[in-house]
């Protein structure tokens, strides 16, 4: 929007119609191409919501939006890359809630402060983790899980220490008293593939990784950690009835990231194109193939629910006890 000053302006339109414009304009955003940075390898969640929104923005804003792969360090390569760009929005984040709820918590080097430093534009996609057992255990229910730990040593899997999976696992276990070892992995593949084996008799994994196991009965789900049951599996439990604990929830958000010092009137038009993103057809149908729901919040909502998530996870987290590098 230009604006004038009027004293000046028209004493310049009064010398000449030719004169130079008096007005200062804000700078239209985006002004150039756009990158998104993923913490997670290509293929993971993150990154086909990445892929999925750079392909929409690329096509409401006609700029380009790029997708960079950042994996390892526990997600922390990505933010920590965004922040050191310059702050107009045009490096933007895209990555599960656990970068600011949980990661502050337990890496003591971090270079940066995600709290502190990082703006979420917009919650985009919620996602879950699922209970499941290598059929050899031989339960179908989480109850018959909590009974037979009491009887045998039982482990489970997750992609590893501080990942959606030993949260959700930790809850459980929380609220059940259950006592399973924790079994930690680089990744949710090398975890799903124990589990498969049955070297490690359960785990805690996203729905996409396991879905396809369970349909074909070399998983047996237990429960799902969100609080609404999955449309995917409609037939498990959410972690509340299978534990029997009212409020038990532990769904996990995906989220996009700006720098905090981005312009405010940027982050509003770069929020609204991706909450219109996340309402085209094609988004929906893939993030629901891979058991996610869309979403699309405004940033004030988007930020009041990584404050309730940090305050939800934060007793959880430090009864682990992680120090991590």
């Amino acid at each position: 929007m230009i604006r004038l000053t009027p004293p000046a302006c028209l004493l310049a339109l009064a010398v000449t119609t030719a004169a130079a414009p008096c007005a200062t304009a804000q700078p239209a955003y985006p002004g150039g191409p756009v990158r998104m940075l993923s913490g997670s390898p290509p293929g993971a969640p993150s990154d086909i919501i990445a892929r999925s929104l750079a392909e929409q923005l690329a096509a409401s804003f006609g700029q380009t939006f790029t997708v960079e792969n950042r994996p390892g360090a526990g997600l922390n390569l990505a933010p920590g890359e965004m922040l050191r760009a310059r702050p107009d929005g045009h490096v933007l984040l895209v990555g599960a809630d656990t970068v600011v709820t949980v990661n502050p918590l337990v890496y003591k080097k971090l270079s940066f402060d995600a709290r502190r430093d990082m703006v979420p534009v917009s919650m985009v996609a919620t996602f879950n983790q699922v209970l499941v057992c290598h059929p050899g255990v031989k339960v179908d229910r989480a109850s018959q899980l909590v009974e037979l730990a009491g009887k045998k040593r039982l482990t489970y899997a997750s992609g590893g220490n501080g990942t959606p999976g030993h949260l959700a696992g930790a809850m459980f276990l929380r609220a059940t008293g259950a006592d399973i070892q924790h079994v930690a992995y680089r990744g949710p593949g090398p975890a799903l593939t124990d589990v498969l084996g049955g070297q490690v008799d359960c785990g805690w994994l996203a729905g996409p990784t396991v879905l396809p196991h369970i349909k074909t009965g070399r998983l047996t789900a237990l429960a799902v950690s969100t609080a609404i049951r999955s449309p995917s599996l409609p037939e498990v439990p959410t972690l509340a009835q299978a534990t029997g604990v009212d409020g038990l929830d532990a769904t996990f958000k995906q989220y996009v990231w700006v720098h905090k010092d981005t312009p405010p009137a940027s982050i509003a038009v770069l929020q609204e194109a991706v909450a219109r993103a996340m309402k085209h057809p094609a988004i929906i149908a893939r993030l629901t193939e891979l058991d996610m729901v869309t979403a699309g919040t405004p940033s004030a909502e988007a930020a009041a629910m990584l404050k309730a998530d940090t305050a939800r996870w934060e007793p959880i987290v430090r009864s682990l006890d992680l120090q991590l590098d």
